[in-house]
């Protein structure tokens, strides 16, 4: 892929060991076999929250801080922990503002 440019191979990449072999990041094939999705999720958050430089070489060296940041995210931690996407969100306890002023006692007739 290196005779393409940063967008088209950015196209061609598929995996999380794609992305992780083009920008030549070291991985433990383990972590990475657990936390595809999650690794690939947080990257594109990171990504999400950065403003990008119109210059390949600067969000070339962009990408490949922000992937090696999402790699390493789950090397010190989980997914369970980490809580990237909505289902791990779904069954905490979801906080609710009743006022009093909404609050009745029915008497019973």
């Amino acid at each position: 892929m290196e005779e393409l440019s940063l967008d088209e191979a950015m196209e061609e990449l598929v995996s999380a060991e794609d992305f992780l072999n083009y920008f030549g990041i070291e991985y433990d094939p383990a972590v990475v076999h657990v936390n595809r999705l999650h690794i690939l999720q947080r990257f594109h958050d990171y990504l999400g929250k950065t403003t990008l430089p119109e210059v390949e070489d600067g969000r070339r060296s962009i990408y490949t801080t922000l992937l090696r940041q999402a790699y390493l995210d789950f090397v010190k931690s989980d997914a369970l922990t980490e809580k990237v996407f909505k289902v791990f969100h779904m069954h905490e306890p979801q906080v609710k503002f009743v006022p009093i002023s909404s609050i009745s006692v029915s008497k019973p007739k």
